[in-house]
């Protein structure tokens, strides 16, 4: 009888042993909100699984993730062929969530603001200085931007710091937009920005933002939300004027007719006639072979849960889930993984 109880006890104490696991990640700061809550749900329903992850953006996540120095990495920007080849790892893109990217400003007496996509990449590039610019006011005829306080006039141009999702988003939209930005900045994680200050993470530009009068810079759509801070709407493809929300998201996402296999596609610009300009697919990085079975087998569930269960959840911080069939798709991915 002894021996059978102690039998038990240590099977249960290995099967424990087995389950605790801890997954380390680092990426985008895109969608670091709906990550952070997956992982803490995650975690609370699987006792002894632990997953912590760094908001560093999409480069650093890229990095350290083909550099074997974490579990997982999350970027907004699909990799290059290059970087994939280079990897120390054999990694699969998994998309997670679709979302937004707005343009926020900080104009004193100015709640709502309209932004042309040519307009936008003259701001970025330098060339739109004010904000009673001529090309501005033909955009909003119903804002007194004349009006303006002179120490909102000016435009201060804010941008992401680090190797940046966001950016990358931004930047490729911008390139469809603008033949000047194509053919100068062109689109990247850390392009050569003509002018402006820095902000690291979507949470450094949104505070200088939110601290700068006349500043212009660009987020998440959750970081606009949280602050507090007013966003533009962006004319699309189809000359419609677009305020950012989940169903403008899901209608880019439905532009895409056949999705590549490796899932790696850009939204922006898409036509449609309600569909928002910067919208994109964010990925998860993931060894196609776990170095540790154990790690592997429970990142794997993760990945499940998420597709299964956590979907359901992202709406609520103003992300659009997977389209079904892309979510049918990714699951097959996920079952592949070993």
């Amino acid at each position: 009888m002894k021996k059978t109880l102690l039998a038990i006890v240590l099977f249960v104490l290995a099967v424990s042993a087995a389950q605790a696991q801890k997954l380390t990640g680092a990426g985008a700061t895109f969608p670091y909100p709906i990550y952070s809550k997956w992982f803490s749900e995650y975690s609370a329903a699987h006792p002894g699984v632990e997953i912590n992850y760094q908001s560093i953006g999409s480069g650093g996540g890229i990095r350290q993730v083909t550099a074997g120095l974490v579990d997982f990495g999350a970027s907004d920007m699909p990799m290059t062929d290059d970087a994939l080849a280079s990897s120390k790892i054999k990694l699969v893109h998994i998309p997670t969530v679709l979302g937004a990217v707005v343009p926020i400003f900080n104009i004193s007496g100015v709640a709502d603001i309209k932004f042309s996509g040519d307009v936008l990449a003259d701001i970025y590039l330098g060339k739109i200085t004010r904000w009673d610019d001529p090309r501005i006011a033909k955009d909003n005829p119903g804002v007194n931007l004349s009006g303006v306080p002179e120490s909102s006039k000016k435009i201060i141009v804010v941008h992401r710091s680090d190797g940046s999702g966001t950016s990358f988003i931004f930047t490729d939209y911008l390139c469809k937009v603008s033949k000047e930005w194509e053919g100068g900045p062109n689109k990247g994680s850390s392009p050569s920005w003509p002018v402006g200050v820095g902000g690291k993470g979507n949470e450094g530009v949104a505070g200088l933002v939110r601290q700068l009068p006349g500043a212009i810079g660009y987020v998440e759509l959750i970081y606009a939300l949280q602050n507090n801070i007013s966003f533009g709407e962006v004319k699309n493809a189809a000359g419609n004027w677009e305020r950012a929300s989940i169903g403008g998201v899901t209608e880019a996402a439905a532009s895409i007719k056949q999705l590549p296999a490796d899932y790696r596609v850009s939204i922006t610009n898409a036509p449609g006639a309600n569909a928002y300009p910067i919208s994109s697919f964010t990925y998860l990085l993931i060894p196609v072979h776990s170095a540790d079975p154990a790690k592997g087998k429970v990142l794997k569930d993760l990945l499940s849960w998420i597709v299964n269960s956590g979907e359901s959840e992202v709406s609520a911080f103003s992300y659009a889930p997977l389209p079904k069939n892309v979510a049918e798709k990714v699951l097959k991915t996920v079952y592949s993984l070993q």
